[in-house]
């Protein structure tokens, strides 16, 4: 039985329901007033027999339609149309038949917004990757003529997916409807799908079920496409890396928040080759922490000879002040790609851990009697813990840099201003990224203390920092065409100045 978002009581979760859901065939009739009878309009004669459930529409004139399910296993439905006498009753050269699907979603989950932007149509052309109509806006898509292998009403952890089982569908047209947030439903999804009206039958077969990765990778018909995971290298990343990672973490592991823990803990250890580097050169550039700190007074009115200095300094001893910027750039494929992956992978899907109680979703520790532009009305404690731990490590490295090197003096309150405007980003974020990224930056505050107090020698810096300075040294490099940059754009604001003190004694 699936489940509602409704944890207490465990509610059943309805995905196709009578009152939101028309599911009818047109019948070409040729002396129907339109030229079609629709089947939701007409009452079926209903035959059981073990797991077979059969719908039969029988005409005066002895023609028939019938409608055939069987159940199957793991959400799984056999189903295919038999028809009698319809040939005769079509108006000529008919070769298609059409089913009207429309579907009104259900609002399920916590988080609304990203319940909307992952509920839309999918369909898949023959021979090529599937598609979708838009998730944040109305779309329609007209295929009128184009073979399909199968439609998918699919809203953020739930779909209903018709498959063409022994011959591709004539084609479609996909309509989504985005409703008002003050509406019961969610999204209006409508599908227009043309069969083959040949022979005496067609068979398909559904799946109406979880958009669990497994199942739909079962099907062989790239259904699991359908699980918004992302199409570029994201993508790519979360269907083939961490999937299948996390998998493995939760074969072994009960909690779902301590495989995250784990994951980042892996991560942290593939990158600390680079993350010591990184902590190896902040050790370089607070060495030279006082050689800077008598330029600020011999050139506190010139930044940029300055800045000049500084950077002379830094190539005098072989110090390269964007050296620590490499791991920060390595983990950032893997932050856009968890991005996607929590909201959309269905087993976080109200799994707890600490107060969140769904990982898919935001964690709502707090709830405020009025609504923040931006922020919203809940507090999300992962956001705000991962957004003090950053001011606190942000503040703890700056203590040892000197920020002369980064040239724009704003650079030092912008450190700290990152951190309060992801807070309004990530306040809505899912759970799991959020508590990843706070266990990432707990990860990155143990890694530096140790590093730093326990693993890398100090005395040993300052040894080599001399020694550097002894060696001679190479024209070109970075840091050489830098400090060319800074000189020729000192040039120009000299000339700059000189040219505006020439105007102002002319006038």
């Amino acid at each position: 039985q699936l489940d509602s978002n409704h944890q207490e009581h465990k509610l059943p979760l309805k995905l196709l329901e009578d009152s939101k859901n028309r599911f009818e065939y047109l019948l070409p009739i040729a002396q129907a007033p339109n030229g079609t009878v629709p089947t939701g309009e007409l009452f079926f004669q209903t035959q059981r027999e073990g797991n077979r459930i059969t719908f039969t529409l029988q005409g005066s004139d002895g023609s028939r339609f019938e409608q055939q399910y069987v159940l199957g296993k793991d959400f799984a439905l056999d189903y295919r149309l038999n028809w009698q006498g319809l040939n005769r009753l079509a108006p000529p050269g008919t070769d298609r038949l059409r089913l009207h699907w429309t579907n009104y979603l259900d609002k399920l989950e916590q988080n609304t917004k990203y319940e909307r932007n992952y509920s839309t149509v999918y369909f898949k052309v023959a021979d090529d990757d599937p598609d979708y109509c838009s998730c944040t806006s109305d779309d329609e898509e007209n295929l009128e003529s184009t073979p399909l292998d199968w439609v998918a009403h699919s809203n953020q952890f739930f779909a209903s997916v018709l498959l063409a089982k022994e011959a591709n569908f004539r084609g479609g047209r996909f309509r989504t409807e985005v409703l008002d947030e003050e509406a019961e439903d969610l999204k209006k999804l409508q599908s227009d799908i043309y069969l083959p009206f040949e022979g005496e039958g067609y068979a398909m077969e559904w799946y109406i079920g979880p958009k669990k990765f497994e199942n739909l990778l079962a099907y062989d018909a790239l259904l699991e496409d359908i699980i918004p995971f992302g199409r570029s290298i994201f993508g790519t990343i979360n269907r083939w890396v961490i999937r299948p990672l996390f998998n493995f973490l939760l074969s072994f592991i009960g909690s779902k928040g301590i495989a995250i823990l784990v994951l980042t803990l892996i991560v942290k250890l593939l990158l600390f080759p680079l993350t010591y580097k990184m902590l190896y050169s902040q050790s370089k550039m607070a060495a030279l922490k006082p050689r800077l700190a008598s330029l600020k007074d011999k050139f506190k009115d010139d930044p940029q000879k300055m800045q000049m200095e500084t950077m002379k300094i830094y190539r005098e001893f072989g110090v390269n002040p964007l050296g620590g910027c490499l791991p920060m750039i390595l983990q950032m494929p893997i932050w856009f790609a968890l991005y996607r992956f929590f909201p959309a992978s269905i087993q976080f899907r109200q799994a707890d851990f600490l107060w969140a109680t769904d990982l898919s979703s935001y964690d709502a520790a707090f709830w405020l009697p009025f609504n923040i532009p931006f922020y919203g009305e809940h507090v999300s404690l992962f956001t705000l813990l991962w957004a003090l731990s950053t001011v606190a490590y942000t503040h703890y490295n700056m203590k040892h840099m000197d920020m002369s090197a980064m040239g724009n003096p704003m650079m030092k309150y912008m450190q700290y201003f990152m951190p309060v405007m992801f807070l309004f980003f990530f306040n809505n974020f899912a759970s799991g990224l959020t508590c990843y990224l706070l266990f990432s930056n707990v990860t990155n505050i143990a890694q530096t203390l140790i590093t730093k107090n326990y693993i890398i020698d100090q005395e040993k810096i300052l040894q080599e920092l001399e020694a550097y300075k002894k060696k001679p040294k190479k024209k070109g490099g970075f840091q050489a065409r830098l400090e060319a940059a800074l000189k020729e754009q000192q040039r120009r604001m000299a000339e700059e100045e000189a040219a505006r003190k020439r105007a102002r004694k002319k006038k």
